[in-house]
Parts: C-alpha cells; sequence; structure tokens
C-alpha cells in the first residue's frame, strides 16, 4: 500500500528517469498516474473551485457572521485550487514530479477544512432548535469534532509531507503512506459520528414536538426555524456533509488498495467521487451560506432590541445618572431610595409622553 509506489517503484523508472520521459519518449503508463489527467474535468474543477473561493470571501464580506466557518472553507477552496492546478502541470508533463506531488497532497488535505466548516455550524442548529433537545451541550460539539479534524489533518500532513521527502531522496515512503491513510480513515470515523450525532438531535427533536409541540422548541428562534432559507440551509449542509463522506471513503479504499489496485488507475472514478463530491460539497453551503440563511433570525433580534431592549437600556442608563446626581447631598438609605423612586417615576412619564 505505497502511496507513492510511482516515485520510487523498483521494477520502473526512478523519479531521476522520469523527469526525462515526454509524452513522446515514454509510455503514459511509466507516469505517475498511469493515465494523462484530463484538461477539461481539471480546467472545469479549477474554474469553479475558484469562483467558490470568491463567493465565500464576498458573503463573508456581506454577512459579517460565520467568521470560523468561512476561514475553514477558504483555506479548503485555496488547498483545491492549488490541488487542481497541480493536475493540469501533469496534463503537461505526467512524468514530472512536482505537480504530482502538488495534487495528491492538496486534494488529500483539503476536504478536512471543508469538514471543519461544517462542524462549526451544528451548535447553531443545536440553539436554534432548543438544547433541551440534545444529548450534549451545544458547545461540546465543536469542542469534540474541531480537535478531531485537527488530528486527521495532522497526521494526514504529516503523512504527506514524510511520503514527499522520502520520494525526492529515492527512499520508501511506506511511513508515510500509512500515517497517511491512518489520517484518512480517522477523518471517515469522525465523520460517522457527526452524521449519527446529528441524526440522533434531529429524531430527539421530532419525538419531543410529538410528545410536547412547540414547547420542544426554543421560542426565541420561531422565525428563523419557519425561514425558507434556513430550512434549505439545513438540507444543503446534509447534502454537503454525505458528499464529503462518499469522498473520504473512497480515498481510503482507494489508497488502500496501493497503485496496484483498480480504482487509482480509473480516471473516471476519481473525477465523480473526489472532484464532484467536493464540488458540490462547496457550492451548496455557497447557494446557502449560514451567514445569509441565518440572518432573518439576527435581523428579528435586532428590531426586538431596538423596540424594547434599547429603550430599556436607555432607561435604566438615564435613571442611574439622575439618580447618582440627585441623591448625594443625602445620607440615609431611605431618602435615597425615596429620590430613587422619584427620579424614575419621573423618566417613566417623560418615556410615556414622547410615544
Amino acid at each position: 500500500m505505497d502511496l507513492f509506489r510511482l516515485v520510487v517503484r523498483e521494477d520502473d523508472r526512478t523519479g531521476d528517469e522520469r523527469a526525462l520521459c515526454t509524452l513522446d519518449t515514454c509510455p503514459i503508463d511509466d507516469s505517475y498516474y498511469n493515465y494523462r489527467p484530463s484538461l477539461a474535468a481539471n480546467g472545469t474543477f479549477l474554474a469553479l473551485f475558484s469562483l467558490s473561493l470568491l463567493a465565500f470571501l464576498v458573503q463573508v464580506t456581506l454577512s459579517k457572521r460565520f467568521i470560523g466557518f468561512t476561514i475553514a472553507m477558504v483555506s479548503g477552496c485555496v488547498l483545491e485550487v492549488i490541488g487542481y492546478i497541480g493536475r493540469i502541470m501533469s496534463y503537461h508533463n505526467p512524468f514530472g514530479e512536482n505537480g504530482f506531488l502538488m495534487q495528491i497532497c492538496c486534494l488529500t488535505i483539503a476536504p478536512a477544512f471543508l469538514a471543519a466548516g461544517i462542524y462549526l455550524t451544528l451548535s447553531r442548529i443545536v440553539l436554534t432548535f432548543g438544547p433541551e433537545n440534545s444529548r450534549i451541550k451545544p458547545l461540546s460539539y465543536p469542542r469534540f469534532f474541531i480537535p478531531c479534524d485537527v488530528l486527521s489533518l495532522v497526521l494526514q500532513a504529516l503523512g504527506g509531507g514524510m511520503a514527499s521527502a522520502a520520494s525526492h531522496s529515492n527512499k520508501n515512503p511506506e511511513t508515510g503512506n500509512h500515517i497517511m491513510v491512518a489520517g484518512l480513515a480517522f477523518q471517515v470515523f469522525t465523520l460517522l459520528v457527526f452524521m449519527l450525532l446529528c441524526t440522533d438531535f434531529a429524531v430527539r427533536t421530532v419525538v419531543r414536538m410529538n410528545r410536547i409541540g412547540e414547547a420542544a422548541l426554543d421560542p426565541t428562534h420561531a422565525n428563523l426555524r419557519r425561514s425558507t432559507k434556513f430550512r434549505a440551509f439545513l438540507v444543503a449542509l446534509t447534502l454537503s456533509t454525505i458528499c464529503i463522506f462518499i469522498r473520504s471513503v473512497f480515498r481510503v479504499v482507494e489508497l488502500g488498495e496501493g497503485w496496484d489496485g483498480a480504482l487509482i488507475k480509473n480516471q473516471t472514478l476519481f473525477i465523480v467521487l473526489e472532484g464532484v463530491m467536493v464540488i458540490i460539497a462547496v457550492l451548496v453551503l455557497n447557494l446557502f451560506h449560514p451567514g445569509l440563511c441565518f440572518r432573518e433570525g439576527y435581523i428579528k433580534k435586532s428590531k426586538a432590541e431596538r423596540q424594547t431592549g434599547g429603550r430599556r437600556r436607555f432607561w435604566q442608563r438615564k435613571t442611574k445618572e439622575i439618580s447618582m446626581r440627585k441623591v448625594a447631598p443625602f445620607r440615609t438609605g431611605r431618602e435615597i431610595a425615596s429620590i430613587y423612586t422619584e427620579m424614575k417615576a419621573k423618566l417613566r412619564d417623560k418615556l410615556i409622553e414622547r410615544r
């Protein structure tokens, strides 16, 4: 199960010999891929991920919310862009090592960042429906899943770096290969646990609603839950999670077979189960960005604050200021309380007259 077997394969060309190859002088079987990467497919993915990257930057500028989510998605899209640039380089020279290493490292690691962005949204969803429906506290979700995702990312990056360094030195990269696959497998496990907890939360919410009705839900976010955009976001998040899970399972199986397996030599499967799955995962979250889909809840809250909370804070502040100025000469607690009550009543009358 050598991820970089094509780089240092004993019964084939070495990296130095392959560097001298061209499409005219060497068969495509001697390349790093056993096929010539498709320019049309990889160019399309490059354009789509670049568009998604730009969209996430514009959306966070407009919404100014879900900053952590956007940072994770932008990081993943940047790595996808670099990875597909590497595959386009490999189209022009499938025997070149740089393009191959760029795509294998970046495209392997990128979905870990995308998964982190998804994990960050679950606590907001739990709060929207009501934390009483969850087995664990809302903030416990990111506190558990983000460290797991970081561990997965570290394993994949460490394994890729070790394998890459070994390949440059014409050494056996088997240790790095195993570490990278372990990181991918742990990512699959984390995604599976995440999906199970999401399903459990949904089931518990429905059961409590059937038993006690609307009392099972947080009344603060009733308007947000009725929003079409919010409901569409839930569908988009579900689809995105499933796509990343399918892709991760495919890569574990693919790399588990090694470079002599059938999956690694099948470009069509790579395009569909790697490229298409990941681009769907990011584009649906562009269309239904949480910063925009949660906006109705934030807008309703700000209006309520202006109508009630703002007046209340103004009343409390002014009452305190007037009271502090007026009661200074008095020394007894009863006199201070009397003046405070009088000032409070006068200010209330003024507010009623303004209305």
